[in-house]
C-alpha cells in the first residue's frame, strides 16, 4: 500500500519542533559570537556622572568630554576658543540623577572631529564638564532651560556652579574601543570681582524689566572710571563716555593706576599683555594736568544666550535696550555726577561694542550726542560677514557656482589666509549647545535679531549642519530694525536731522571677520544723504589692517569726543569746568 498522505497541518506539527530547535541553537551561537566580538572590540565610549555631594537634585544642562594632547592648562580651559581646535564632544542632559551616567558615543557630535571614532590612537588628557542650566518661565509664555550667567560672561568652562572632573591621562584607540568613566565631582567656585579704587567703581543692580521678562532676578552692571579731581570738584557734572563691548569687569579703556616704579611696572605689563600697556599709558594721560575731565563707563549686561545683550530690545533676550536707558543710566546719573544732557553722552566700542554703539545712536538719536564706532559687527545684513542673508540659499557656500566653490570663510588673517569657515564655526556652536544655547557669536546674533521659535528658543537663521538659510528669519531681522544700514536709510527723513555730525566709523580694510564689507555699504548710503547730509566720517585702515584697528589711541579718542561735546554744548554751558588741572 502506498503510504498515507500527510496533511499540511500534520507536516507542520512534525517538522516545526526540529526547525525551532535549530533556530534557537543558531540564535544562541550568534548571540555568543556577538557578545564575544563586542567584548573584544567595544565602541569608544565615555560615561560621565556627578555625585550627590555636588548636587542632590537632578540636573538639566549639557555634558562635555574634552580630549586634549596637552596636560596644561587643564582640558576644560582649552576649549573656550574655536581657534584652539581641541577635540571635545557634547550632549544634552535632562533631569539627570546623581550617579546616573550620561554617555558620549561615536554618535555624539564633536569638534573639530565629528565623532570619537575620528580621534587618532594615542595618549590624551581627558576631563568632563557639565554646564548646568536654569529653568526660566518667561513673560512671553515660554518655559526654557538655559545657562544663567553668574557674572562670568557666559563662559561655560569657568562659570561658577558648573561641575567638572579630575583630569585623567588615558590611551585612546577607536579601533580597539574603550569605556572611560569620569565623575564630575568638583564645582567651579564663585568669581571674585576686582576691588574698587579711588577712581574705579563697580555697580550691579537688579533690573525690574528684565526680571519680569525672564521670571527670575536678572542683573545689569557698570564699571565707572572717575576723572582726576572728582572729589575736589563737587559742583561739576561731567560728560560721559559710554563704552560698549563684551562682558568684563576691568576698568574702562583698561585704565591702570600709576606706580612709583613706573619703568618696572611697564616692563611687567609689556611682558604679560600688550593691551594693559595701552591701559597703563591711557591712565597716565587720564590723570595728567591737561586731560579733559570726563567720566567713562562700561556696561555689563550678559543674557542667558551670550555675554552681552547687544543693548537693544529683542524677542528672545527681552527689553535690554529699555532696561539700559531707563534703569541703568538713570541709576548711574543719580549716583555719580554725570551730565544728563544728550549732547554730553557719547558712545564708542569695538566689534560687538561697535555694533552696539552705532545701534544706540541711530535707534535713540536724541539720547546720545555721537558715536565713534570701531570695527562693528555686521551693520548691513547683505554683508552678514560674507553672506547675503536675504538672497543666498546657503550660509556655507557662495551662490552661482556649479559645482560649488570651496567653503565660505568666517575668519581670515590680514594676509587673507582662511582660518575658520562658517561651516566649522557652526559645528563648534552645535557641539556647545542645542536650541541656540552655544553662547557663541552666530547664535548670539540669532538670539538678538531673530524671532522666537515655536519651542521658545531662538529660531535659527540657518541650519547649523547644512547651512540652509531660513529667509523668513532674515526678513524678520530686517523688518525689526536690526539691519542698521537698512534701518537708517528707511528712517533717514525722521532721524537724520538728529544724527548730523554724530556718526563716525573706523574699520581695517582686512578685518579678520570681513566686517569692513558692511561698513562699505553703510558709507555708500551715508555719502548719498541729503536734507540733511550726515556730516560724519568713515575711515579705513590700510594696508592689511585687521580686526581691532583704530586710527588713534584711546586717549586721543577720548580727547576727540571731549572736543565734540564742548563744540556742541548749548550756549551758557560752562565747558571750562571740565578742563581744570
Amino acid at each position: 500500500m502506498p503510504p498515507a498522505t500527510l496533511t499540511e497541518a500534520e507536516n507542520w506539527r512534525r517538522t516545526t519542533p526540529s526547525f525551532i530547535g535549530a533556530l534557537f541553537v543558531w540564535l544562541a551561537v550568534f548571540a555568543a559570537y556577538s557578545a564575544a566580538q563586542s567584548q573584544a572590540n567595544p565602541e569608544p565610549r565615555f560615561e560621565i556622572s556627578f555625585p550627590a555631594a555636588v548636587s542632590s537634585k537632578p540636573v538639566t544642562g549639557r555634558v562635555f568630554v574634552i580630549v586634549a594632547r596637552k596636560e596644561t592648562p587643564e582640558p576644560r580651559l582649552q576649549v573656550g576658543d574655536w581657534n584652539a581646535h581641541v577635540p571635545f564632544f557634547g550632549a544634552d542632559i535632562e533631569q539627570l540623577q546623581p550617579g546616573q551616567p550620561a554617555v558620549i558615543t561615536p554618535n555624539t557630535l564633536g569638534f573639530p572631529f565629528k565623532s570619537l571614532g575620528e580621534i587618532e590612537p594615542g595618549d590624551y588628557y581627558v576631563e568632563a564638564l557639565i554646564n548646568v542650566y536654569t529653568e526660566f518661565h518667561r513673560a512671553d509664555g515660554h518655559t526654557i532651560w538655559a545657562h544663567m550667567d553668574h557674572w562670568e560672561g557666559q563662559q561655560f568652562n569657568t562659570s561658577p556652579g558648573n561641575f567638572y572632573s579630575e583630569v585623567q591621562k588615558v590611551h585612546l584607540d577607536p579601533a580597539k574601543g574603550y569605556d572611560i568613566k569620569l565623575s564630575a565631582d568638583h564645582i567651579i567656585p564663585p568669581l571674585e570681582a576686582p576691588a574698587d579704587s579711588a577712581k574705579v567703581k563697580r555697580v550691579k543692580i537688579q533690573s525690574k524689566l528684565l526680571s519680569q521678562f525672564w521670571g527670575r532676578p536678572i542683573f545689569m552692571g557698570a564699571t565707572v572710571l572717575l576723572p582726576q579731581g572728582y572729589d575736589s570738584h563737587p559742583d561739576v557734572r561731567y560728560p560721559v563716555i559710554y563704552i560698549q563691548g563684551h562682558f568684563g569687569l576691568e576698568a574702562p579703556f583698561h585704565y591702570s593706576e600709576q606706580s612709583s616704579d613706573e619703568s618696572g611696572l611697564r616692563q611687567f605689563l609689556e611682558h604679560n599683555n600688550a593691551q594693559w600697556v595701552s591701559g597703563y599709558d591711557f591712565g597716565k594721560q587720564w590723570n595728567s594736568s591737561n586731560f579733559p575731565r570726563m567720566i567713562a563707563v562700561t556696561f555689563q549686561h550678559p543674557t542667558p544666550y551670550f555675554d552681552d545683550s547687544y543693548a537693544v530690545n529683542s524677542a528672545n533676550n527681552g527689553p535690554y535696550g529699555d532696561a539700559l536707558l531707563t534703569e541703568l543710566v538713570p541709576y548711574l546719573e543719580d549716583h555719580f555726577r554725570m551730565s544728563r544732557q544728550p549732547y554730553a553722552r557719547v558712545l564708542t566700542g569695538g566689534s560687538t561694542g561697535g555694533w552696539e554703539s552705532l545701534a544706540l545712536q541711530v535707534l535713540h538719536p536724541n539720547f546720545f550726542g555721537g558715536t565713534w564706532t570701531l570695527y562693528p559687527d555686521p551693520i548691513d545684513f547683505q554683508r552678514y560677514q560674507l553672506v547675503n542673508i536675504y538672497s543666498d540659499d546657503s550660509a556655507f557656500l557662495a551662490p552661482g557656482y556649479d559645482p560649488p566653490i570651496p567653503e565660505r570663510p568666517l575668519q581670515r588673517s590680514v594676509e587673507g589666509q582662511v582660518d575658520t569657515t562658517v561651516r566649522q564655526m557652526s559645528q563648534f556652536e552645535s557641539v556647545l549647545g542645542s536650541h541656540g544655547r552655544s553662547g557663541q557669536q552666530l547664535e548670539a546674533w540669532e538670539a538678538v535679531y531673530g524671532p522666537v521659535g515655536q519651542d521658545g528658543y531662538p529660531q535659527p537663521l540657518f541650519d547649523k549642519l547644512t547651512g540652509k538659510i531660513d529667509h523668513s528669519v532674515a526678513d524678520y531681522m530686517r523688518d525689526h530694525g536690526y539691519d542698521l544700514r537698512d534701518y537708517t536709510e528707511r528712517n533717514w527723513s525722521k532721524i537724520g536731522p538728529q544724527l548730523v555730525g554724530k556718526i563716525h566709523i573706523y574699520v581695517g580694510d582686512m578685518d579678520n571677520y570681513y566686517l569692513n564689507l558692511a561698513v562699505y555699504r553703510m558709507e555708500d548710503f551715508l555719502k548719498t544723504t541729503r536734507n540733511p547730509y550726515y556730516a560724519g566720517s568713515v575711515k579705513y585702515g590700510r594696508p592689511m589692517k585687521g580686526h581691532g584697528w583704530q586710527p588713534m589711541t584711546d586717549a586721543e579718542l577720548a580727547r576727540m569726543m571731549a572736543a565734540h561735546v564742548a563744540t556742541h554744548a548749548p550756549k551758557g554751558e560752562n565747558t571750562a569746568a571740565w578742563h581744570y588741572k
